[in-house]
């Protein structure tokens, strides 16, 4: 495995510097970590002021250490630190692991600290896992640089998290239960080692089959959503997003930028690279856990097999709600457990083989359920009685599930009695969930994972038909201006192909009627005003005017009445524009996230946006098949596509206008908010028309 991170988890020898013969310090917990593994490399402790320690030779720098050693993890105060990482860089270490605290996450200082220390390991070609960590578990190989009490099992999971809380909490959570992992690792401050980096690791390394991840940022979104999709398709990642809320999300310039908060970058980057996303801790180790152990399912259709029908209830609705389905079962099949079951034993779906079941009951039911052709998925659900040996039932699953393709999920409800079935179940990688809710959840997931891996690769739509340079003059031209109104972003959308209802700019009463007179009426009349971004709400759309008099008259009551209610609006002039057809009102806008550039919003248009949040987000580049599936994932696209026998309306045109705005945004990286709002969309093979726009640049 030819990587720039090898030597963290492969090192030949490591060098703890800073290590401590005091129990109670951190230092010493990473010696007895190391001491008590299975590594077989040298251990070298690095302290001034012993002789050895927990039996391994002490040394009183780095300098002194014997080859080999590639990996050094550093435990001192900030301040030593960077010379520290020269003396390692001098040394030939490869990679280093930084434990200490009191870098960026402390303020301006120890940000500045965290840069020289990022300077010193780039110029000896070092890498540098942390600040601020708790180091990482190599499971196959024994490395273990932590601090942390226990070890889980070896597996096929490799998890990362930024938080190093969080990942010694679920080292308690998962001890005992054979939940294996391949890598417990832990980012920090991640000034040099990122999550990206670490991703593209472990999509590599043979032990790793499932790639799960607790994180709070993502430095570089455009390189984790382009290394996200290529590693997606190799392994399933599963990832918990910390930070989650948008309440402290500073954009309102524009529909696009108030609906558009943090978050929703990260989930549109999820969707299109496709990273399963979760909800909590449970469920980030309840889903990478079945996509280590079993196959991915073939299909939506699940079984239950149940001793009690409470449990089953509340198993059905969840599977329904997460989109799964419980078919009706082969004459064949019914008529197999019919013969061999309880005569008061349900035998549809549910299969509910009661209360007093015992393990060759399930048995049964495994092996005849598992030839029936109606089933994808099997959920063998057991709530312990007195009489019944939950893991004489987890075995007889084990038993009848081996060899077979099929996924199987087991439910055992309860907590004390169920120890010794889950090590059954997990010892033959059959996942146990302990409620009846769990698992709906986890196959969703799975399901979802199939689909995205199933589909092909599509490359980001190029539109053609674009004038660049008209649009970069138009953006050179207004320099230093903190916005475009109407008439000036007309001519940009033209330049990149956006149709749009004719018409044209007025400064006057004169001006506007010539322009009616020569587009035909009737006309709109809309008041152009760098201060007034939302014109409806202050009277400055004039509609049906039929005739040039009318024109030059709502001219002159247009500026009067707005002139009066707004005196701090400059008021530029008009748009004087044809009267549209009718159509569907949609939006499509873009705000440009910080972390993955151009965020792309699709949803229902005109005055209702705000109001009822029907919108979807993409990340630019998009696919045209992206754009589509932006589109209908809302109310307003499945309006598009032709709802109760209305005609279905031009999506091709839709997806076309979302492409040409995304193209426009990853071209002129000076352009902060877009919008079209309202775009017209008309009946199918009709095309669209953008009826307004607006264009927030970015200042500084």
């Amino acid at each position: 495995m030819a990587s720039s991170l090898t030597p963290f988890f492969y090192p030949a020898g490591v060098a703890v510097i800073g290590a401590s013969s005091n129990p109670r310090k951190l230092s010493f917990g990473i010696m007895r970590n190391l001491v008590n593994s299975a590594y077989a490399g040298g251990i070298y402790p690095v302290n001034p002021g012993a002789a050895e320690i927990l039996g391994k030779t002490n040394y009183p720098d780095i300098s002194a250490v014997p080859d080999p050693v590639d990996l050094a993890v550093i435990v001192l105060p900030v301040s030593a630190i960077p010379d520290t990482l020269e003396a390692c860089g001098k040394r030939g270490v490869k990679a280093v692991i930084v434990i200490s605290g009191g870098f960026k996450e402390v303020g301006a200082e120890g940000e500045q600290e965290e840069a020289r220390c990022l300077e010193i390991i780039r110029r000896y070609g070092m890498r540098m896992i942390g600040p601020n960590c708790v180091g990482l578990i190599n499971l196959h190989s024994g490395l273990n640089t932590t601090f942390i009490y226990g070890v889980p099992d070896p597996g096929g999971i490799g998890f990362m998290a930024q938080s190093g809380a969080v990942m010694g909490g679920v080292v308690d959570l998962v001890l005992g239960k054979k939940v294996g992992f391949s890598h417990f690792i832990s980012m920090g401050n991640e000034a040099d080692v990122t999550e990206t980096d670490l991703m593209e690791f472990l999509a590599e390394d043979p032990h790793t089959r499932v790639i799960a991840a607790y994180v709070e940022q993502i430095k570089d979104g455009r390189r984790f959503l382009e290394v996200a999709r290529r590693v997606s398709r190799i392994k399933p990642i599963v990832l918990l997003k910390g930070g989650r809320s948008s309440a402290g999300a500073r954009a309102v310039s524009s529909h696009t930028g108030s609906l558009a908060g943090s978050y929703a970058a990260y989930q549109a980057a999820f969707w299109q690279a496709g990273v399963i996303e979760v909800g909590s801790l449970n469920e980030l180790f309840e889903v990478a856990l079945a996509m280590d152990f079993q196959p991915l399912p073939r299909g939506s259709r699940t079984v239950i097999i149940t001793n009690a029908g409470g449990p089953a209830a509340l198993a059905s609705d969840a599977l329904s709600a997460n989109g799964l389905t419980l078919d009706d079962l082969e004459p064949e099949t019914r008529q197999t457990l019919r013969a061999a079951l309880n005569p008061s034993a349900q035998v549809g779906n549910p299969v509910d083989i009661l209360g007093g079941a015992e393990p060759p009951d399930y048995a049964l039911c495994m092996k005849t359920l598992l030839q029936d052709k109606n089933v994808d998925i099997i959920l063998p659900l057991l709530v312990p009685q007195a009489l019944v040996n939950p893991a004489g039932v987890a075995q007889a699953i084990v038993d009848e599930s081996r060899g077979s393709d099929k996924t199987v999920l087991a439910c055992i409800m309860g907590d004390l009695s169920v120890d010794e079935a889950r090590l059954v179940l997990h010892d033959s990688r059959i996942p146990m969930y302990t409620s009846p809710e769990a698992p709906a959840a986890v196959l969703r997931n799975m399901l979802y994972y199939r689909e995205y891996i199933e589909q092909p690769v599509s490359e980001p739509s190029v539109p053609g038909c674009i004038d660049r340079t008209a649009a970069e003059g138009i953006l050179t031209a207004v320099h230093g201006k903190d916005s475009l109104g109407e008439a000036l972003t007309r001519p940009l959308l033209a330049a990149y192909g956006i149709p749009q209802v004719e018409g044209g700019f007025a400064g006057t009463a004169q001006r506007a009627a010539e322009i009616a007179d020569r587009i035909g009426y009737p006309v709109v009349m809309k008041i152009v005003s760098p201060q007034l971004l939302h014109k409806s709400d202050v009277g400055g759309i004039k509609l049906n005017l039929a005739d040039h008099a009318a024109v030059e008259n709502a001219y002159h009551n247009i500026m009067k009445e707005i002139g009066t209610l707004r005196p701090d609006a400059h008021l530029e002039g008009v748009m004087v524009e044809k009267m549209a057809p009718r159509g569907q009102e949609v939006i499509i806008g873009m705000k440009r996230d910080p972390g993955f550039g151009p965020l792309m919003m699709f949803g229902l248009g005109g005055i209702y946006v705000e109001l009822f949040k029907d919108v979807a987000f993409r990340v630019a580049p998009l696919s045209a098949e992206e754009a589509r599936r932006m589109i209908t994932d809302t109310r307003a696209g499945r309006l598009l596509t032709g709802f109760r026998g209305q005609q279905p309306a031009d999506l091709d045109a839709v997806v076309d206008v979302i492409c040409r705005l995304s193209q426009l945004a990853l071209d002129f990286p000076q352009i902060e908010e877009a919008e079209v709002n309202p775009l017209l969309v008309f009946a199918e093979g009709k095309g669209a028309l953008a009826l307004d726009g607006r264009v927030i640049l970015k200042q500084g």
